[in-house]
């Protein structure tokens, strides 16, 4: 368990650690605007298929 406490440590403390901290905050904000902007895309589409389906007869 030590072993393991003291890779944490050094992981923390090199340039890698913060490093891929950043690298995991832009993908999960590059993944949270992808799904924000295909939810928009989704509705719109839907309400376009709405709007048709209606003035068919």
């Amino acid at each position: 368990m030590q072993a393991f406490a003291e890779s944490v440590r050094r992981f923390l403390i090199s340039e890698d650690g913060p490093t891929s901290v950043e690298y995991a905050m832009m993908a999960g904000l590059i993944i949270a605007v992808a799904v924000a902007g295909i939810s928009s895309v989704g509705q719109a589409t839907l309400a376009l298929y709405v709007k048709a389906s209606e003035k068919m007869p």
